[in-house]
C-alpha cells in the first residue's frame, strides 16, 4: 500500500493537507471524500527501501535523535491524554514535517488500524526505531503504560542526542583548525616555497640543511602528491574494511580502551551508554535477559559488547548480573559494586540510572577539558610548523645578506 500526501478543502470550506494510505492515487481521492476532504492534489510519498522495508524505493533522508525524541514525546503526550492510538498518530503524522518520517508514520498508522501491535508496526521500520525502540514499546503495551514507557523513550533519546550535540560541537574548533592549517601549509610548500627556492637557485646560494630538507619535501609533495594520496585512500579503504570484519572490529575497539586518556574516555562513555540503555528497559518492565540482549546490541564498543553477551550467559544460569562484569575486567570496580548493591536492594533500575548520570557528567567534563587542552596544543603545533617553514626561506636570505656585506 502506497502513501499519498494530499492538499485539499474540507467539509468546513478549510484548507486540509495530510497523508493518506491507499492501493493508487484514485482510491485515495476516494477515501478522502468519504471523510469529507475534497482533495485539489494528490501525490505518492518517497521513502527508502530499508525505511519501509520495500524495494524499489528511492532512500530518505535520515531521522536524527532530535526529531525521533520529539515525535515520541508528542505521542506520549496524546496516547497519556486518552487519545485512541490510530487517532493519535494520525495526527502525529499529519504535523511531522520530516520528508522521511512522515511517511513512515503513516505505514504504522496503517498497520495499527489493521489491526497491528504498535511495536510490530515500528519493527517495520529497523533503520529509524531500534531493537530498544521497539522492545520497550512492546513492553509498554503488554503492561498498559504505553504512555509512561514512551515518556521514558523520549528522555533516553533526548540525553543521548544532548551529549551527541555536545561531542560535535566540541570537535567543531578543532576541526576548523585543522583545516584552515592544512590548507595554510599547502599553500607555502606548494606555491611560496617553489617560488623563494627558484630564486636560491638562480643566485647559486649555499642552501642551510634546513632549507635543504623543505625543498626535498615540497618536490615529493608536488611530485608525487597523487601517490600520496593514493597511498591514504588505499590505507583508509583497508582500515575500513578491516573495521567491517569481526575480528578487525573487536581489535579495534580494544586498541582504543587502550589507548592513554581517550581509551579511558571512550570505556566511561560506553559503560553510562549501557547502564543508561539497561535501566531505561527495566524501568519499561522489559525482562533482564532479553534487555541484556539489547544493550550489547546498542554498545558501541566490541569489547564491553562481548562482556554484556557472556553476563547474559551467566545471568541465565542463575548467576547475578554484578559477578561476571567484575571477571570481565571490562567495567570499573565501582560500577559492578553499585550494580551488586542494586540487586541486592532491589533498586537495580535506580542504581543503573546513577552510574549512567555520573559518567555522563564525567565524560562531558574530560571532553571539555580535552577540547580547552587540544586548541592551545594545535596552534603551537600550527605555529612550530609554520616557523620552521619560515626559518628555512629566511635563513639563506640572512646568510646572502651577510656575504653581500
Amino acid at each position: 500500500m502506497a502513501v499519498f500526501e494530499y492538499r485539499g478543502v474540507g467539509a468546513d470550506g478549510r484548507p486540509a493537507k495530510g497523508i493518506v494510505d491507499a492501493e493508487s492515487a484514485r482510491a485515495a481521492r476516494a477515501k478522502l471524500r468519504k471523510d469529507g476532504i475534497f482533495p485539489t492534489e494528490v501525490r505518492e510519498e518517497s521513502a527508502g527501501r530499508s525505511l519501509a522495508g520495500r524495494p524499489g524505493r528511492r532512500a530518505g533522508r535520515r531521522v536524527s535523535a532530535t526529531d525521533l525524541a520529539v515525535t515520541t514525546r508528542q505521542l506520549a503526550t496524546l496516547v497519556g491524554a486518552a487519545v485512541p492510538l490510530v487517532e493519535s498518530l494520525r495526527a502525529l503524522a499529519d504535523q511531522v514535517e520530516h520528508p522521511t518520517l512522515k511517511p513512515v508514520l503513516a505505514r504504522v498508522r496503517e498497520r495499527v488500524n489493521e489491526g497491528a501491535s504498535l511495536a510490530d508496526a515500528l519493527a517495520d521500520h529497523p533503520r529509524i526505531f531500534t531493537p530498544l525502540y521497539v522492545n520497550m514499546v512492546r513492553s509498554g503495551e503488554a503492561s498498559g503504560a504505553l504512555d509512561i514507557v514512551l515518556g521514558r523513550l523520549a528522555d533516553f533519546t533526548e540525553k543521548q542526542a544532548r551529549l551527541r550535540g555536545r561531542l560535535g560541537a566540541a570537535m567543531i574548533y578543532p576541526i576548523i583548525m585543522l583545516v584552515v592549517g592544512t590548507g595554510i601549509l599547502a599553500f607555502l610548500l606548494t606555491y611560496v616555497v617553489p617560488q623563494i627556492a627558484q630564486v636560491f637557485a638562480e643566485q647559486k646560494v649555499v642552501l642551510p640543511w634546513l632549507t635543504r630538507a623543505l625543498l626535498a619535501v615540497t618536490d615529493v609533495l608536488r611530485g608525487y602528491w597523487w601517490l600520496i594520496l593514493g597511498l591514504v585512500a588505499a590505507a583508509a579503504l583497508g582500515l575500513d574494511r578491516y573495521r567491517r570484519t569481526p575480528k578487525g572490529r573487536e581489535t579495534l575497539d580494544r586498541l582504543w580502551l587502550r589507548l592513554p586518556v581517550f581509551g579511558r574516555l571512550v570505556r566511561m562513555a560506553a559503560v553510562a551508554r549501557a547502564t543508561r540503555t539497561l535501566s531505561t528497559l527495566l524501568g519499561a518492565g522489559v525482562q533482564m535477559l532479553p534487555a541484556l540482549g539489547i544493550v550489547a546490541a546498542v554498545v558501541d564498543n566490541r569489547v564491553l559488547a562481548g562482556a554484556i553477551e557472556a553476563a547474559r550467559t551467566r545471568v541465565a544460569e542463575g548467576e547475578s548480573l554484578s559477578e561476571p562484569l567484575r571477571r570481565s575486567g571490562q567495567f570499573p570496580p565501582i560500577v559492578t559494586h553499585m550494580i551488586a548493591v542494586g540487586e541486592r536492594s532491589g533498586e537495580l533500575e535506580a542504581m543503573l540510572s546513577k552510574v549512567a548520570d555520573a559518567y555522563d557528567e564525567v565524560v562531558e567534563t574530560r571532553i571539555a577539558a580535552l577540547t580547552a587542552l587540544l586548541q592551545p596544543v594545535m596552534i603551537l603545533a600550527m605555529g612550530a610548523v609554520v616557523l620552521l617553514v619560515v626559518l628555512a626561506i629566511l635563513l639563506p636570505i640572512i646568510d646572502m645578506n651577510t656575504v653581500l656585506r
